[in-house]
């Protein structure tokens, strides 16, 4: 009852459950009022909800989490309709509200789903011997001397029907080893392998995506049971032209030639490779949106210039129409030739919609378009959002729309009455300013992934990709169909002299002191942060995007202060990585492998060459075991490491292990075995893979702790 002289409507806001509804209702106004002004668009927003899906999916360990990561989307979807339906104004933040919290779940079950489908475990373990299996795939390395077979054949156990891809020395390669070829060979086989270290490339993931369930490497001669009935038409048209490129260049132009043609980049010689992946260049091998946009954009300007030039055709049809449709056909060609991979493939879809764009006389470029093109792309292959190619791509596309929608660039690159030489100069100039935010927008994900980032890749980017562009992939496309009637010879000289510039560029910039900064391990919670920060400063116009720096500078802040390990340990225990002063790495053993090797140098952020422990004069070792010392944090480590399967007294070694704070072995140790804090045997190291270890603390991170029981991890034979 309202007293008497007292407002009905004063008394009812006394109510709480009124007060929270006028708090709710000013705080939906002041953010239906922050979206209109800050430019909102709905479509990449909620596309990033449904990558959040995807990633959360990943990050989170079972499958308890995932239905409740699920449920709390349709909840936050139905209560966001609760809250504001029937409210006049609200349609913006309503619907944006409901469409996430759906988006958001629909993520998390696509993957999971794609898993499910996909998804081959490991073999449980090793196996050697004489296997029969079809060939599915080959791809030709001959910068490796092999080949690679993917072959479909049956587990020698339990008879299922497995995939996995073998490595053939070219001593054993043979020429009718092709598509849908019976053969009998002689291999080792392994579990396709977990990440060697925490934050290291988790092979066993991209395997279970790829249904393979082992990879291995022939140890004789291949046997060929039956000839292939069938011929992979694109497979064989894709090895006939890069033959004939290499053919006509010889050397590495010959072998970049080949892979910007046909997508093939197995002639490409090891330490070419590695200039143009240190000069911030590597890009460029890869068939990807710079490609696919080149032949497209120009086949698109030469069908309209010539179309124009049939005055019947230009009365009757709209010319950017038939030219997107001719463009579009070229690059689904060129698609399907290269291998069709899934970054090219992406690529592909982003170009049909700038051309339909084009063709209905839209924006050719647009954050809705790369909402699209993402979305597309992660219906069907949501496991590349957690893959380098996915982010790089559409983190360089995004960087760019975004820049150049920016108010203060499109007033700078304006038209306006000048010089022609100061319109050059102010596309040269905005040439390089892209660059350079590509290059910082790209560097925390180079970081993470890689550990390590060319520094000057921005400046070689600003000639290398102008050279491609307009003048290799050109030239190599006129070479081509100048072969018709045998007159490409002068245009393969130019062709290879482009392409010995390019390669001079790549050496040059990769010399240089200090061209690559090797990083350690950039924790998830980094990572998150430089993405939050950048998707933010993106998506919002005006004012908004300055929020974004907040994350951003504390991403910094986070990756500036995140020690180096002091103690990697792989996960078979073999390999141990300790670092000195930041500067220098200590090894238990060489290795033969160079993966062991950059794997410990790049996880510790140290450039050097790694100095065995036996070398150290502050080291004691004998055959079997080596002895070190490590001053962290005010206190003396005492570190005890195994070299060998020798037979050694259990009371000798237990006492040796009395006196150590960590023991490392790729053996099961006794339970006698105690050391004062970490006892880092096979036993334990099959649970945990691999290690990394901070002194300061002390803390300790397991390649365990990041899998949790995805198919993958649970199919290495670890819970």
């Amino acid at each position: 009852m309202v007293p008497l002289g007292e407002e009905a409507p004063d008394a009812a806001l006394r109510h709480t459950h009124w007060r929270k509804r006028v708090s709710l209702s000013s705080a939906g106004d002041a953010i239906e009022q922050f979206l209109e002004t800050a430019g909102f668009e709905r479509a990449p927003w909620l596309v990033v909800a449904f990558a959040l899906g995807i990633a959360a999916w990943f990050v989170l360990p079972n499958p308890i989490q995932w239905v409740v990561a699920i449920a709390a989307g349709v909840c936050f979807a139905l209560l966001a309709a609760a809250l504001w339906r029937g409210r006049e104004g609200r349609n913006r933040l309503l619907w944006s509200c409901v469409c996430v919290g759906l988006l958001f779940a629909a993520g998390i079950c696509t993957i999971w789903l794609r898993s499910e489908v996909v998804g081959a475990p490991g073999i449980a373990q090793p196996l050697s011997g004489r296997f029969d299996g079809r060939v599915l795939e080959r791809i030709e390395q001959p910068a490796q001397d092999r080949v690679r077979l993917v072959i479909a054949m049956r587990h020698p156990e339990d008879r299922e029907p497995i995939k996995i891809r073998v490595n053939v020395p070219s001593e054993f390669d043979r020429e009718h080893f092709r598509e849908s070829a019976l053969v009998r060979f002689d291999a080792r086989l392994m579990p396709p392998a977990p990440p060697m270290l925490p934050g290291g490339y988790n092979f066993s993931r991209t395997a279970w995506f790829e249904g393979l369930s082992a990879t291995g490497s022939s140890t004789g001669e291949i046997e060929l049971l039956e000839a292939g009935e069938r011929q992979d038409l694109l497979s064989k048209a894709q090895r006939s032209l890069s033959g004939h490129v290499t053919s006509r260049l010889d050397g590495a132009p010959g072998a970049i030639a080949a892979a910007f043609a046909s997508g093939d980049r197995g002639a490409i010689p090891s330490a070419d490779e590695d200039a143009m992946r240190d000069a911030g260049l590597t890009h460029l091998l890869s068939i990807s949106g710079l490609h696919v946009s080149a032949v497209i954009a120009a086949t698109y300007l030469l069908a309209i210039r010539l179309l124009a030039l049939w005055p019947w055709l230009t009365l009757r049809v709209r010319l950017p129409v038939l030219a997107a449709a001719v463009a579009a056909l070229a690059g689904i060609g060129y698609t399907l030739l290269t291998g069709a991979q899934v970054p090219t493939v992406r690529s592909c879809v982003a170009a049909m919609l700038v051309l339909g764009a084009l063709a209905m006389g839209r924006d050719a470029l647009s954050m809705r378009m790369v909402a699209v093109a993402a979305f597309f792309v992660l219906l069907l292959w949501p496991e590349s959002l957690v893959g380098p190619s996915f982010q790089m791509s559409f983190a360089a596309v995004i960087t760019i729309v975004a820049l150049h929608g920016a108010a203060p660039v499109r007033r700078f690159l304006s038209p306006r009455e000048e010089a022609w030489w100061r319109r050059m100069a102010r596309a040269a100039f905005m040439l390089l300013v892209t660059g350079l935010v590509i290059e910082i927008a790209l560097m925390p994900i180079v970081l993470f992934h890689f550990h390590r980032a060319g520094v000057y890749g921005a400046l070689a980017n600003v000639v290398a990709i102008p050279l491609v562009t307009f003048v290799s992939m050109p030239l190599i496309a006129l070479a081509l169909l100048l072969d018709i009637i045998g007159a490409g010879a002068p245009i393969w000289w130019l062709a290879g002299k482009s392409l010995d510039l390019l390669l001079a560029i790549a050496h040059f910039t990769a010399g240089q002191p200090g061209a690559v900064k090797l990083m350690p391990q950039m924790g998830l919670a980094t990572f998150g942060l430089f993405l939050i920060g950048g998707l933010w400063i993106a998506l919002w116009q005006g004012r908004a995007r300055l929020y974004g720096f907040v994350p951003v500078v504390g991403a910094i802040v986070m990756l500036l202060t995140t020690p180096v390990p002091d103690l990697l340990i792989s996960g078979d225990g073999r390999h141990v990585g300790i670092t000195l002063d930041g500067e220098r790495l200590l090894v238990l053993r060489e290795s033969r492998s160079d993966y062991a090797r950059d794997n410990l140098m790049e996880l510790a952020g140290v450039e050097g060459e790694p100095t065995t422990v036996e070398d150290w004069p502050d080291a004691e070792c004998s055959i079997d075991f080596c002895v070190l010392t490590l001053t962290r944090a005010g206190r003396d480590w005492h570190v005890l490491m195994g070299r060998s399967r020798n037979r050694v007294p259990e009371r000798a070694l237990a006492a040796a292990c009395e006196r150590a704070d960590i023991v490392v072995s790729d053996r099961w140790l006794p339970r006698s075995c105690q050391p004062r804090w970490l006892k880092a045997d096979r036993r334990l190291l099959e649970e945990t893979g691999g290690l990394a270890i901070i002194l300061d603390g002390p803390r300790l991170e397991s390649v365990a702790a990041s899998q949790g029981q995805h198919g993958w991890w649970s199919g290495q034979g670890r819970d």
